[in-house]
This record gives structure tokens, sequence and C-alpha cells, in this order.
């Protein structure tokens, strides 16, 4: 259809294609962002000099210091329930148009 209104290959990426993948590319970005936080973190247990939650865990497990340690994870789960909150919010305001935010 869009050939037939003589479109070009630019305006048939902008107008058609990439909103039509907005929601898979969405999905993903929700996905990734708590994935990543998950990553830093375990990177950090392997001895990095940079005094992050990994680092922080790792040291206070050694310090037999379990408060600590469940008050870290406790806020690694909110920081990565913020970042897939942000995400869903962006996506509620970029794909708005999709079927499954109508109401």
């Amino acid at each position: 259809l869009m050939r037939t209104y003589a479109a070009s290959h630019g305006q048939t990426i902008l107008k058609l294609r990439l909103p039509a993948a907005l929601p898979f590319i969405f999905n993903g970005l929700k996905i990734n962002t708590t994935l990543a936080l998950i990553g830093a973190i375990v990177a950090e247990f392997f001895g990095t000099p940079i005094v992050g939650m990994g680092f922080r865990i790792s040291t206070e497990v050694g310090r037999m210091s379990i408060d600590m340690v469940w008050a870290e994870i406790a806020v690694a789960a909110l920081a990565g329930s913020v970042f897939y909150g942000v995400m869903a919010l962006i996506e509620r305001a970029c794909t708005f148009w999709h079927p499954s935010f109508r109401t």
C-alpha cells in the first residue's frame, strides 16, 4: 500500500515499519534494563575496586552483616522495578495507539 502511494523507503520505515516494531522494541528494553542492573551487580561481586551494590553486598556478607545485605537486595529490587516502570511509561506514551493499551 505504501508503494501504491509512491512512498520512499525512508517514509515506509518511519511511518509503517518502525511503529509496528515499537511494542517489540519496548518489550526488549523493559526486560533488558532490569537484566543490565542484575549484570552490573553480579559483575561487581568479582573483585572490582568500584564501590557499588555488588561490592557492598559481598563485603557485608564477609562481615556477617545480613541486615545490610538484605537492605542492598531491597534497594536493587526497587531500582529494577523503577527501571521497568519508567520503560513501561515511555512505552505507553509512544505506543498509545497499540491495541494492548486501549481501554
